[in-house]
């Protein structure tokens, strides 16, 4: 493909961020009943596709082609070229279209008898001295760069437009009798989708039952704080990027009486503390060996989107947004419950060697 090839002869620069990749969560269909066209998404680890066209024809009928790996795209899709039915070609050119079109980058199909008259006047548009008829049925004796080259074009399409939808995407697609209209229209249901759900992407999964990366013994040995101010029960994910802590929340909790009689509902401020403590821990596992406080700087962009009541479960996930600089930690968190973002905030704290008794 010349894109491609213009593409590598400049080169590609990778950015310092990280490539952040949607991933469906259930099934997205897309049918056109007048087109007759199918086409779904998946979930999936990956990004494949594959295709199927069907045109009930005895040169060009039932094919399909797949991509596995985004990675074949080169070799195996982009030399792949559009194509069209004789019939077709005659509507476009009446109308003056495809004046950039040529019988050399575009397959087209013979699905009827030709007359001389015809050839001729083919011959004249093209700028050809003779054109001729492949007994396969392919105008100008064409070689077909794949056997299911048709296919695999349709799939070049269906890359092109699902790039609209403005994310990389993780899913499977299976796309029957895909055309440009329904690429189209399937993309703007993805990105729809993808608008509704991607505040909840990202929602830790915990199991209760699976072992917790600190307990609360070595939680007290991190954090300096202690019961009725310790907001953290137990660690279950810790990376060098990210971490989720639990908070247990039971009726047993000493604001509940005052906040409110008849009506508990967890203080929001002490929610954010909650999160802040899990960020220390955050903060303090990447620092060297040592003890450490850590104390807050900054709260921005907080939001409060559902109430925390007795017998929820938070779990609370921070992730770092930049490097820590001077001890200084920038954090996003999210406060979960029931699979919801209850509250959320951009949280700023400093990390300082505790002193000495």
């Amino acid at each position: 493909s010349p894109f491609i090839a213009l593409i590598e002869e400049v080169g590609v620069q990778e950015q310092e961020a990280t490539k952040i990749w949607y991933s469906l969560d259930e099934n997205i269909y897309h049918y056109d009943e007048g087109k007759r066209v199918e086409m779904v998404a998946l979930p999936s680890m990956d990004y494949q596709i594959t295709t199927l066209i069907d045109f009930n024809s005895p040169v060009l009928g039932t094919q399909h082609a797949g991509l596995k790996t985004i990675k074949d795209f080169k070799v195996e899709i982009a030399p792949c070229r559009t194509f069209c039915f004789l019939h077709e070609l005659e509507t476009l050119l009446e109308h003056d279209l495809i004046k950039g079109g040529d019988i050399n980058n575009a397959i087209v199909v013979v699905d009827k008898p030709v007359t001389d008259e015809e050839m001729t006047r083919l011959a004249k548009v093209f700028k050809r001295d003779r054109i001729e008829v492949k007994s396969e049925g392919y105008l100008n004796n064409l070689e077909l760069r794949f056997p299911n080259e048709p296919a695999r074009h349709k799939l070049l399409d269906v890359v092109g437009d699902l790039a609209l939808i403005g994310y990389p995407i993780k899913a499977r697609i299976i796309a029957n009798r895909p055309g440009h209209s329904s690429n189209v229209e399937f993309a703007k249901k993805i990105k729809q989708y993808i608008k509704k759900n991607k505040h909840v992407k990202g929602v830790p999964i915990y199991d209760p039952t699976a072992p917790a990366v600190y307990n609360l013994e070595q939680i007290e040995k991190t954090l300096p704080h202690r019961h009725p101010f310790l907001f953290v029960d137990k660690v279950v994910e810790l990376t060098d990027t990210y971490i989720v802590g639990i908070k247990n929340v039971t009726f047993n909790e000493w604001f509940f009486p005052g906040h409110f009689p008849g009506n508990p509902v967890m203080p929001g401020v002490l929610q954010i503390e909650a999160l802040a403590q899990t960020g220390g821990i955050l903060c303090i596992n990447s620092m060297p060996e040592g003890d450490y406080n850590t104390y807050f700087l900054k709260i921005d962009n907080c939001k409060f989107k559902q109430m925390v009541r007795p017998g929820d479960t938070m779990v609370m996930k921070l992730e770092f947004t930049g490097p820590i600089r001077r001890g200084i930690c920038e954090m996003r968190g999210t406060v979960y419950v029931g699979g919801k973002v209850a509250t959320e905030a951009d949280l700023v704290a400093q990390v300082v060697r505790r002193p000495q008794p």
